[in-house]
């Protein structure tokens, strides 16, 4: 009985193994199809129907080669499907057709093959990954600024030769020339601005550059608009009325911390001195105690009310927090390719100022946040942050970090001049030290 079962076993296992080896053509073809339509998709929605290339659409550098990216593995996914189906068709015959038909598999109709066939020839002939990858380094070659004067370098001529790419390490001697890197710099501007088709070129730079303006500063008011608008509705809409159920019985704690507590008190003693400093130079009777007891038990109640409204807005900040932090992080997580352009911009920006404008905003940001008077600002902001989360300033905690924290950021802002910004742009160090002495 086991034994039959066993059997029985066996042969299903086979019979699927079998079904799936003769639904291969079929599964390849579908496979292939699929993924062709992947890219149609993003021609539509990136590229206004047309090929996904640099020249179809204006797109920054970064986004480009997001594109290519992604364009290099659905090319290279449907060419393995296409041969896998050549392969398994070549394999196939009568034989294998009848059996098919005894296990029950109904093949797609010819016409739908040849049509499917016809929509990747349609969708992946007009691609060749070596001649993509050679226009788009073209186009990321002609949009080199150039900011130690401003000028942006026009579009050089497409060459119809791909591109070798050579692995050899350079030597020092290849690094150099004969004639001076100026002269020749200066060389290819005027061969540039002779070319008859540089102005067309020039017109699409600026048009490309203008477009991530546009992209970058949309997505930094995002990046500050989203959170903030999170924040807001999430504490008056989820947060607040949780917070609102559970803290408002009269039972409930009204100080969070010992720090409000005390500024209650000091609150009611300065009520009380005053009450007392206005009866004593308007010349009245001296204040009845019962009086003056109703007068601070009403003002106990206010300020009651005003510490316990502290408190719940401070619990509901920690959780609102937690919202708008989470949607910061997702903006981030689907905004791959505004964050490729941000970058861009910066760098366009940062690059193209003056060495004196570099060096100025060096020596401010350093001074700011560690420099002489920066102790003071970081006091205020930790003593703002922990009463925006109705926290104790812990005063050994302010001094530590502030001990620390200005410390490794200087150290990290001089080993970044030096090693990154001294490469750059030596000028702007050289400025920057001179400013700075």
């Amino acid at each position: 009985m086991k034994s039959s079962v066993f059997s029985q076993r066996i042969y299903s296992f086979l019979l699927a193994a079998y079904r799936w080896y003769l639904l291969t053509p079929e599964r390849s073809l579908d496979e292939a199809y699929q993924t062709a339509f992947k890219i149609k998709e993003i021609e539509d929605k990136h590229f206004d129907g047309k090929k996904i290339s640099p020249h179809s659409a204006m797109y920054s550098s970064s986004v480009m080669e997001y594109f290519r990216t992604d364009l290099r593995k659905l090319l290279k996914n449907v060419r393995m499907r296409l041969t896998e189906f050549k392969a398994s068709r070549w394999f196939s015959n009568e034989s294998k057709q009848q059996a098919a038909i005894k296990a029950g598999i109904e093949y797609s109709h010819p016409n739908l093959v040849l049509k499917k066939l016809e929509f990747i020839d349609q969708v992946i002939g007009k691609y060749a990954i070596d001649d993509f990858d050679d226009h788009l380094n073209n186009i990321v070659n002609s949009s080199t600024i150039i900011a130690e004067n401003n000028y942006i370098q026009p579009t050089n001529k497409i060459s119809k030769n791909p591109i070798i790419n050579d692995n050899k390490p350079k030597r020092k001697t290849d690094s150099t020339g004969i004639l001076p890197r100026s002269i020749l710099t200066t060389i290819t501007k005027l061969q540039a601005e002779l070319d008859p088709s540089s102005e067309q070129e020039v017109v699409h730079s600026f048009r490309q550059t203008q477009k991530m303006t546009i992209l970058s500063v949309r997505f930094i008011l995002l990046l500050i608009v989203v959170p903030l608008l999170t924040h807001q509705i999430a504490k008056a809409a989820v947060v607040g009325p949780v917070v609102e159920h559970f803290r408002n019985s009269e039972s409930v704690q009204i100080f969070i911390n010992a720090e409000m507590e005390e500024e209650a008190f000091i609150e009611l003693e300065k009520f009380e001195e005053k009450i007392k400093f206005e009866n004593m130079i308007s010349g009245e009777p001296p204040l009845d105690s019962e009086f003056l007891k109703e007068k601070m038990q009403n003002k106990a109640d206010d300020l009651a009310q005003e510490f316990r409204r502290a408190s719940s807005n401070a619990i509901k900040n920690i959780f609102a927090d937690i919202f708008a932090i989470i949607a910061f992080i997702w903006l981030l997580l689907i905004s791959k390719s505004s964050i490729s352009v941000l970058k861009d911009f910066f760098d366009h920006i940062v690059y193209g100022l003056s060495d004196s404008a570099k060096a100025f905003i060096i020596i401010l940001f350093t001074d700011v946040f560690v420099g002489f008077h920066s102790p003071h600002g970081w006091e205020v902001i930790l003593e703002g942050v922990s009463r925006h989360w109705g926290l104790p300033a812990n005063r050994d905690f302010i001094f530590l970090f502030i001990a620390t924290f200005p410390v490794i950021l200087d150290t990290i802002f001089k080993y970044w001049i030096f090693r990154y910004l001294n490469r750059i742009s030596p000028s702007a160090v050289a400025t920057y030290h001179n400013m700075n002495e």
